[in-house]
């Protein structure tokens, strides 16, 4: 599943200074906009408790992790969607991302310099939101120019296209995003070919100074982030990047004493991660064997072949079934004989909608 959330926010936010924790790849970081100018890709591994579990039970030659991909996209300011900055470069960067994680800049601190002279994380994302929503709408008012004479002559698919394209004009002239509409199934087939940027699912991350990393109640920014991105039903991880990477650095014992000493029982990045990896609706199923023990990540309503073609396209070509034990019945038994002598493994065929946590093996025959 080759899908990536795409880190944005202003220039000197803390992106970079994520990403390198996120991936330890050494992005570029200078106290300057625009030091990032090309998109960095990672990818890494998402933290589940579930396959180390697996692990212990089987005890195969190897194991290997579900992976999930973050792109850090250079920091964007106002008038982007007129090409200010590196504007419209960062813009196509962004329309290919499948969600984005905004970065907001919830601490002081006079050595780092902040692109609008002052911290207002609410002023920040807004600033960002409206250049996505400028965006936007220049591409909407193109295509209605272009459908608006088909919609005239009656044609049907023209008039729905027509009434989903003017939904959209009037949301973004309200400043509101395209994630915050509701469209019928018929409108939304069009709405998916603009391929906008509002339409992305979002997630902010608040990124708080080392000091309050362990107790963040009191930060007033945070606050704010929160009930800005309740009003979007929008998600907030709140971290400290400076920290994160040093977290990064850490295995093990190692890492969990680093962790109660700061007062935090998970880092911020295996909750970015995961947030992130739900945000775009994925899930994980396992194989688990002698040889192997492995996650695979699969979209969330997918059936037993199109999850099967996740590890061959021979596999999901010819599919016959799939044996089938969830996660927590394997854990309760102790053991695949005894899940099979409790009933609790299933033969599922291709109507089977893979659930989160399933075991699988697949059958086929090509």
């Amino acid at each position: 599943m080759a899908l990536t959330a795409g880190i944005v926010g202003l220039p000197n936010v803390g992106k970079s200074t994520l990403f390198n924790a996120i991936t330890q790849a050494g992005a570029e970081m200078a106290n300057y906009p625009f030091c990032t100018i090309d998109p960095n890709v990672g990818v890494v591994e998402v933290p589940d408790y579930r396959l180390q579990k697996l692990t212990e039970l089987v005890v195969p030659k190897k194991t290997v992790p579900t992976a999930f991909e973050f792109t850090d996209i250079a920091g964007i300011v106002k008038g982007a969607s007129k090409g200010e900055g590196l504007g419209n470069k960062f813009l196509a960067h962004i329309r290919n991302v499948d969600a984005i994680c905004h970065v907001v800049r919830c601490f002081e601190d006079e050595n780092i310099t902040h692109v609008s002279g002052k911290v207002d994380p609410i002023s920040d994302i807004e600033t960002i939101n409206l250049e996505l929503i400028l965006a936007d709408l220049e591409s909407v008012e193109k295509r209605i120019e272009r459908v608006g004479k088909l919609a005239k002559q009656k044609d049907k698919d023209a008039v729905s296209e027509h009434e989903a394209l003017i939904m959209l004009r009037d949301a973004f002239e309200e400043e509101k995003p395209a994630r915050a509409l509701e469209f019928t199934e018929d409108q939304m087939k069009y709405v998916r070919h603009m391929h906008l940027l509002t339409i992305k699912p979002i997630l902010y991350v608040a990124n708080v100074s080392e000091e309050e990393v362990g107790n963040y109640s009191d930060n007033k920014y945070v606050k704010l982030v929160k009930e800005f991105a309740q009003k979007e039903n929008a998600d907030v991880i709140v971290i400290c990047a400076k920290i994160e990477s040093e977290i990064a650095e850490l295995e093990g014992e190692e890492k969990q004493m680093f962790l109660e000493e700061i007062g935090i029982e998970e880092s911020g990045l295996d909750q970015l991660i995961r947030s992130a990896y739900h945000l775009l609706g994925l899930a994980t199923y396992f194989t688990a064997g002698v040889q192997e023990v492995r996650a695979w990540t699969f979209k969330k309503g997918m059936k037993a072949p199109a999850c099967a073609g996740v590890i061959h396209s021979d596999f999901e070509r010819g599919f016959i079934r799939a044996e089938t034990v969830a996660y927590v019945d394997l854990m309760e038994y102790g053991s695949m004989n005894a899940a099979k002598e409790a009933g609790k493994v299933r033969l599922e065929g291709k109507e089977y909608e893979v659930k989160d946590g399933d075991i699988m093996h697949f059958r086929f025959n090509v």
